[in-house]
């Protein structure tokens, strides 16, 4: 077991939590974060792109001209992926780009990213990020106390006004544990565990 010092939104530390070796202390592998990435940025793209062939764009159904006499090259329709206007060869047709990594490989890749940022030191566990009121300058001050810019906060349950507080402010996200993915870990710089949110995904991952 791994002993991670717990601070409070001042900064200061304030007890010892223990991380589980099996979540925290994996090895870590490049190629596997960099499939389950992979997977995850593709699964995010629209596949919207579209064009027209040449059945499909508008006109081409009147011979332009006469086949002979004109000097010109034959032509039946206007519609021909050789003229302006007419349709696309084997253009882009909506599509899904998303596919699936085994589920072991991602829970395995999510354990690896954890791992990375403990030992990168880039890994802090807050008791509690409880804000009165929705405003930015209280929530930065905390960051600023916590010594983190570029963040992934990671909350047990909804935090309102922590949310709310934090959507102005740049390279700052706040997710809750259950929505915790590798992406997003390795994005930021550092990663900011609710001392409860531990927990929680000692009893996802270790389940």
């Amino acid at each position: 077991m791994a002993f991670q010092d717990v601070y409070n939104m001042d900064g200061a530390k304030v007890s010892e939590i223990d991380l589980a070796d099996e979540i925290f202390n994996v090895p870590v592998k490049q190629h596997v974060l960099h499939e389950v990435v992979i997977m995850q940025l593709a699964n995010r793209r629209a596949g919207t792109a579209s064009t027209k062939g040449r059945s499909e764009v508008r006109g081409g159904g009147a011979k332009p001209y006469r086949q002979k006499g004109t000097g010109r090259a034959r032509a039946g329709t206007r519609s021909s992926p050789l003229w302006r206007g007419g349709g696309v060869v084997f253009g882009p047709r909506p599509r899904s780009y998303a596919y699936k990594v085994p589920k072991k490989v991602r829970r395995q890749a999510l354990k690896m990213a954890l791992t990375s940022k403990l030992q990168d030191n880039a890994l802090i566990v807050v008791d509690k990020l409880d804000l009165e009121t929705v405003k930015t300058k209280p929530f930065v001050e905390v960051m600023e106390a916590l010594r983190a810019k570029a963040a992934l906060i990671v909350t047990d349950q909804k935090l309102e006004n922590l949310e709310l507080s934090s959507r102005n402010v740049p390279n700052v996200k706040v997710v809750r544990s259950e929505g915790l993915n590798v992406y997003d870990i390795l994005k930021f710089q550092h990663l900011i565990l609710l001392e409860p949110s531990v927990k929680q995904l000692e009893g996802r991952l270790l389940s």
